[in-house]
């Protein structure tokens, strides 16, 4: 094997929820964030699938973050979001239609201390692309991605994952608020956030919806997405300016942001109409609109406390966050 050596008993396991004859190969995908584990493509003959993926949680005994955030708090957010991975797979996710998709659970397993997902191999299922940077193509698949999700889960009641979706959110990030030296955002994070979760438009968040987590076909108009440790309640600006974060800098931010929004819109209220819903789609946007800066400021109000300095820390997010402390 050039990856990983699997157990007899996780093998055993990939086997039966795959009905393939032999696994004759792995490799890693990557690892996990912190050293939580491993991400594992495993091939396989004599199935319906030429691969599967497993991701494989392993609490460390010795704790290690890229920036130095070790604590206890910190440990137990990874260990829930973990939990809420398996619950997304086992109660959601098969809700999902082609035009959010995701990834198709095969087993979910706790055993000794580990997390064990096996799932439909997306590279193998025509969304192998991957991407650095983005063309207005792939860009329009990702706001697809998002606004048919959002859709979807509009006004669901989160059971199981995070009542508060995203990594970031006030609640679990008391340390990262005490690190944050600017006076006034620090004093506004807390109406900030309450300015998000008062919204009467809630739906589910993916909760980290940056670009290295969607999957894109050849022709980069279709996108699926992986990686659901932070799905959860929220308003759904919180998705879709982090997402225009992570793929943009300052001036493609401040040029493209609102022809952007206006495509996620259309897209949105054409979901909803489709999805046969409800919801007054004019006051939804009106109200999201509203939301956009905030939650872009939510986030930067957590970059500068967790990383200062990080390169979304621009002019662009620090615009928007002095137009929404003025506005407090």
């Amino acid at each position: 094997m050039t990856g990983p050596r699997l157990d007899m008993e996780l093998v055993a396991l990939v086997l039966g929820a795959t009905g393939a004859r032999s696994l004759t190969d792995t490799t890693i995908v990557q690892s996990l964030w912190s050293g939580y584990g491993q991400i594992v493509r495993c091939h396989l003959q004599g199935g319906a699938q030429p691969s599967v993926i497993v991701k494989l949680v392993r609490f460390p005994d010795e704790r290690r973050h890229p920036r130095g955030w070790t604590s206890d708090r910190s440990h137990e957010r990874k260990l829930q979001s973990y939990r809420v991975e398996t619950a997304w797979y086992e109660s959601y996710a098969e809700r999902c239609p082609d035009d959010c998709r995701v990834p198709q659970s095969l087993a979910l397993e706790t055993r000794n201390g580990e997390v064990v997902m096996i799932m439909e191999d997306l590279d193998a299922a025509g969304f192998a692309g991957r991407r650095d940077h983005v063309n207005d193509a792939e860009l329009d698949a990702c706001l697809t991605w998002l606004a048919n999700f959002h859709a979807t889960f509009m006004g669901e009641s989160p059971e199981g994952l995070w009542p508060t979706g995203t990594y970031w959110h006030l609640a679990t990030r008391p340390e990262e608020l005490d690190a944050l030296d600017d006076g006034p955002l620090k004093a506004a994070a807390a109406e900030i956030d309450q300015r998000l979760s008062d919204s009467p438009f809630q739906t589910f968040v993916h909760g980290d919806a940056k670009l290295a987590n969607f999957c894109f076909s050849a022709d980069g108009r279709r996108a699926a997405a992986v990686d659901f440790q932070y799905v959860g309640g929220g308003c759904g600006m919180k998705d879709v300016a982090y997402f225009i974060s992570s793929c943009l800098d300052e001036d493609e931010s401040e040029a493209q942001a609102p022809a952007l929004l206006d495509r996620y819109f259309e897209l949105l209220g054409e979901a909803l109409v489709r999805l046969g819903s409800d919801v007054d789609v004019a006051a939804l946007e009106a109200d999201w609109r509203e939301l956009y800066p905030i939650a872009w400021t939510d986030f930067y109000r957590f970059l500068q406390g967790w990383s200062p300095g990080h390169w979304k820390l621009h002019r662009y997010s620090e615009r928007l966050a002095r137009e929404v402390l003025e506005s407090l």
